[in-house]
């Protein structure tokens, strides 16, 4: 009887420690890596004021969705989130439409050659909510101090227009660049750094959270079911083996490609490894295959991935379940009924 009801808390331990990794989820992100859990709390506490928010990360790693889980958190939730890319603008003598200044404030009928009709900009679009800047290191000389006069007081004038406008947004930028760097080689403005950097977030690499490329994988898997109507359900050992080998320059954006083309080129319900690009299939034969090979469901492959993952965990710390729990960011007693119910020997 004892050891039933030691059981049953032990369930209800798990089943607390689950809905605190899902409350910690914020918006559509996905992993439980130690790497995003830290993202999250950073995303809720600033979600909480308006201030302006650097997003730091390399392409694919997930800054716009950073950005729009932040504004559908906030206050601003019900108003705007506008998308400005910084890069491809040009300057000078380039399509006038196309400038840094006409994207962010518009410009009226007859502003310039080609200026046919009023066109808003997305600053005047964006009022009330969140304006997200992408690649804002690719800013000119110019095109920073003109985003710096409107961070002063959020006023502007459309291109060929005489009448003051006003726009209440709240400015999220991102660069995979350091500004800092940029700052101290004269590329990017101090004062214009400092005013962005209130707050500032960076997002790891996929290489950095392996243990989220599974769950990745499978959010995936689920997007191209319902987007397509196909119906994948498992991946294979050997493709799962390609996965978490690989070094994914491209991050989690290149991993979503990879799952929809593998989804879409199996004749099954199953990813092969022969689904998936010809990037992952280099050097296969030197894989130390990480699973034993044969096809299961995905939820019995995740299973063995976990158990590899808590079996090194505890290799690492001699066998101390509360050690290896803190390395993976897990209460001591979910450690404790993950070695059970997974027949973990930490002896070994």
């Amino acid at each position: 009887m004892n050891n039933e009801a030691e059981e049953i808390e032990k369930l209800k331990a798990e089943i607390r420690e689950l809905r605190n990794i899902i409350d910690e989820k914020p918006g559509k992100m996905v992993g439980n890596s130690g790497e995003m859990r830290e993202v999250y709390k950073q995303i809720k506490k600033c979600a909480k004021n308006d201030a302006q928010v650097l997003i730091y990360g390399n392409d694919g790693t997930g800054k716009e969705l950073t950005a729009h889980t932040i504004a559908e958190l906030s206050a601003r939730k019900e108003h705007p989130f506008v998308v400005m890319g910084c890069a491809n603008l040009s300057e000078g003598f380039g399509n006038p439409a196309n400038t840094f200044e006409s994207e962010l404030f518009g410009y009226e009928r007859g502003a310039f050659i080609g200026a046919n009709s009023r066109h808003l900009g997305k600053a005047e679009i964006a009022n009330g909510g969140t304006l997200f800047l992408d690649d804002v290191s690719a800013l000119s000389p110019k095109s920073q101090e003109i985003l710096l006069r409107f961070m002063q007081d959020q006023s502007f004038y459309r291109q060929g227009g005489n009448i003051h406008l006003h726009s209440d947004v709240r400015l999220i930028a991102a660069s995979s660049k350091n500004l800092e760097s940029l700052m101290q080689q004269k590329l990017f403005r101090e004062d214009l750094f400092y005013r962005l950097n209130i707050v500032q977030i960076s997002l790891p690499d996929l290489a950095q959270r392996k243990s989220d490329i599974l769950l990745l994988a499978e959010h995936f898997i689920s997007q191209v079911n319902l987007k397509y109507g196909t119906h994948v359900v498992r991946l294979s050992t050997p493709a799962i083996d390609m996965l978490m080998s690989y070094h994914w320059p491209g991050n989690v954006q290149e991993l979503e490609n990879c799952i929809e083309r593998a989804a879409l080129a199996t004749s099954d319900d199953c990813i092969h490894s022969h689904n998936l690009p010809p990037t992952l299939q280099t050097d296969e034969s030197a894989r130390k295959p990480m699973l034993p090979n044969k096809i299961a469901p995905l939820s019995t492959l995740m299973d063995t991935y976990e158990k590899e993952i808590l079996s090194e965990a505890l290799k690492r710390n001699g066998g101390n379940m509360s050690a290896a729990a803190r390395d993976l960011s897990i209460s001591p007693r979910v450690m404790h009924y993950k070695v059970h119910r997974l027949n973990i020997n930490i002896s070994e």
